[in-house]
């Protein structure tokens, strides 16, 4: 009877620490305010930011755009207060039209990034997504951006973290072990972060991604050659003409791209189709 009543409170408490955890994680999920309200917390006006905008952008065609906002990391801090960066979690930015990014909190430390919220001497808060063949795409309410003028190994990953429309921002702890087993850990750890930074901003694994476009790619794959795969992933339009799916990492070359691509394809694979969803 002691026993089982040891183990009962044991339960409850483990149960308890949980409910706590979750209840810190979710805590920190942020509703971004009206331009006019940002500015007004800010105290101060926005900056000037010169940029490569890699939507626009082309092989031998690099498009600048001027952008106003104000450095990603003060936007953290009004928002999660001085300690976000020694959070062990992910930025997650969270668009109208259900795309999802993930962000380490390490590469906010390592490369300038931005919360922008319209385009210097213009009214329209635009761009023409190239890579997705869409014209006069609304960036608004916000649109993170990367100096990629001051860092320009930046332009080599494209448009890759930088979501638009964004409307809430959060912090959420890494769901590796989620997406990760503990009998792929070793061999699959790179090849999970690929998909999670460039598949799961639109689609899912076992429940866990965007919202744009949720298949299940755990799913989707298993029925998939390789040389197929790797064509949607790289090009495309060549399988569909009018896909908005934009083309993999387009300014990398190519045997990174193809590197990338197997290494993507390998995991989704032999990842398990989990039979229960996977929370966001």
């Amino acid at each position: 009877m002691n026993r089982i009543l040891g183990r009962l409170i044991m339960m409850s408490s483990i149960l308890v620490f949980w409910a706590a955890s979750l209840v810190s994680v979710l805590s920190y999920a942020a509703t971004l305010p009206l331009v006019i309200d940002l500015q007004s917390q800010m105290q101060r006006p926005p900056q000037i930011i010169k940029v490569v905008e890699p939507h626009s952008s082309q092989p031998g065609r690099l498009v600048q755009v001027e952008y106003l906002g104000y450095p990603a990391a003060q936007v953290f801090e009004q928002l999660f207060g001085p300690d976000w960066k020694d959070q062990d979690a992910d930025i997650e930015f969270r668009a109208l039209d259900g795309y999802v990014s993930r962000i380490e909190i390490a590469r906010f430390q390592q490369y300038r990034a931005y919360l922008v919220f319209g385009i210097k001497d213009k009214t329209e808060f635009v761009v023409d997504n190239i890579g997705q063949n869409e014209k006069h795409i609304p960036l608004g309410p916000y649109y993170l951006i990367w100096d990629n003028i001051s860092a320009p190994q930046l332009l080599a990953e494209g448009a890759t973290d930088w979501p638009y429309q964004i409307h809430q921002i959060s912090m959420s702890n890494s769901r590796n072990q989620a997406l990760l087993p503990d009998e792929l850990a070793r061999t699959y750890a790179e090849h999970s972060h690929l998909t999670q930074r460039y598949c799961l901003t639109c689609h899912q694994v076992n429940g866990y991604g965007g919202d744009k476009w949720p298949i299940n790619l755990a799913t989707h794959i298993k029925t998939m050659q390789e040389d197929v795969f790797k064509q949607w992933v790289l090009e495309p339009r060549a399988r569909n003409p009018a896909t908005t799916m934009p083309p993999l990492l387009h300014a990398m070359p190519e045997a990174q791209r193809q590197e990338i691509a197997e290494k993507i394809y390998q995991y989704l694979l032999v990842l398990p189709v989990a039979t229960d969803s996977i929370v966001n």
